[in-house]
């Protein structure tokens, strides 16, 4: 009680209620945009990599002799083994693709239907048009899949034709041609990643194969498993199948210094939020020094009334602590209610400012992505509480060393 009236008084009556105020918004803000900003983070690494391992799969068998139908044979067998889901062989390449006026660079992914429709990244993210018909036909038909914004780019939809312009042609009597043919837009995909969406095709195996002149031949074996984080432990079995000249490569090793960047970025910025928790609960200690100060005759009249120094020790404790937990717990609150609600806040902001907040041009992701991470949140409390009563602990050891007589002297 005593240290609640001290923390309310005001400065006329020897208080320091502002800076307790400032202190508490301080810290309060500290641990909300830590957490935010670390919760953040985890959801966009966690979407980039759901995403980016759920579109290219987690172990790639490359190079050797990929000839049908061994290549078949092998992909069955690293379908056989225990924890692979699915094995795809690929053939994937460069085009141009034109549309309704409209020309722009893709990547075509040469697939059979049943893999395509395997991909649930890609089966499951169907916009506009179907599945059905894919694959079908004389090397697989002429139907294919498309992103939805390039599709947006190209001004094409289902049922629309695109044309497919290959440098990878044949040779004539003036020298190389570009290979050209006109497909069918059987269906729009969206996976919510704008690289992807905007950038990819996909064929039927065969029709890639005989548009790319690889007959009988593919690029890759792209493999899928239940568990992304055992892939290099199950890219040593997958290699034994494949062969001394077959190159084994997992997710890992694709893009690892985007990845790494990402993990170094994230501690970075952890450190940086946790050093401004320490110096918003540095405001406790001026608050305190203060308090103790305009509280000299108080403090002396308690010592001579039998008030022990630990119990003096205790009334500004608690008052430093208090500020430090009641602002730790309101920015907990907080910074959790933001990111459970952040997809609303995002729009309303847009909404409001009429201007796009979190851009997939840059982003790669559609929305702000936030992923609460409690064990992490749980370390983020325990931060600020613990810097807090460590910084209340100088001004009230001093307090509690106050001499009686030295502080009445001059009242």
């Amino acid at each position: 009680m005593l240290a609640g009236r001290y923390l309310r008084a005001k400065r006329s009556q020897g208080g320091v209620a502002l800076i307790s105020i400032i202190s508490f918004v301080g810290i309060m803000l500290a641990v909300a945009v830590l957490i935010i900003v670390m919760s953040v983070m985890n959801g966009f690494r966690t979407e980039l990599l759901d995403r980016t391992l759920g579109f290219n799969g987690h172990i790639f068998v490359s190079g050797g002799s990929l000839v049908e139908p061994d290549v078949q044979r092998l992909a069955g067998e690293i379908a056989g083994l225990p924890g692979v889901t699915q094995a795809a062989p690929l053939v994937e390449a460069q085009a141009m693709a034109l549309g309704q006026g409209q020309i722009s660079g893709v990547v075509v992914r040469g697939i059979s239907a049943a893999d395509l429709r395997a991909t649930q990244i890609v089966s499951g993210n169907i916009v506009r048009g179907s599945l059905e018909g894919f694959g079908e036909g004389e090397y697989g038909g002429d139907l294919i899949v498309i992103g939805e914004r390039l599709a947006q780019t190209l001004g094409v939809q289902p049922g629309d034709p695109l044309t497919l312009i290959s440098p990878s042609g044949g040779a004539t009597a003036f020298g190389f041609t570009p290979q050209r043919k006109t497909y069918t837009v059987a269906a729009t995909f969206t996976v919510g990643m704008s690289e992807y969406d905007q950038l990819f095709i996909y064929m039927p195996l065969a029709q890639a194969q005989l548009f790319f002149g690889r007959e009988g031949v593919v690029d890759v074996v792209e493999i899928r498993v239940a568990d992304a984080d055992r892939a290099m432990e199950m890219k040593s079995q997958i290699a034994e199948l494949a062969g001394p000249t077959a190159i084994v490569t997992d997710w890992t090793q694709r893009n690892a210094s985007f990845w790494n960047a990402l993990k170094v970025e994230r501690s970075v910025m952890r450190l940086i939020l946790m050093l401004i928790v320490a110096i918003a609960a540095m405001n406790i200690i001026s608050g305190l020094v203060m308090l103790v100060k305009n509280k000299g005759r108080d403090i002396a009249i308690l010592r001579t009334m039998g008030a022990g120094r630990g119990a003096i020790l205790r009334v500004f404790f608690m008052a430093g602590a208090s500020v430090g937990a009641l602002g730790t717990l309101v920015g907990l609150v907080l910074g959790v209610l933001f990111c459970l609600f952040i997809g609303p806040i995002q729009s309303f902001v847009e909404w409001v400012t009429g201007a796009e907040v979190f851009s997939s041009d840059i982003y790669y992701l559609a929305h702000i992505p936030a992923q609460v991470d409690w064990r992490e949140v749980l370390i983020i409390v325990a931060w600020a509480l613990g810097v807090s009563f460590v910084a209340t602990l100088p001004p009230a050891l001093r307090a509690s060393r106050l001499d009686p007589v030295e502080a009445l002297r001059y009242e």
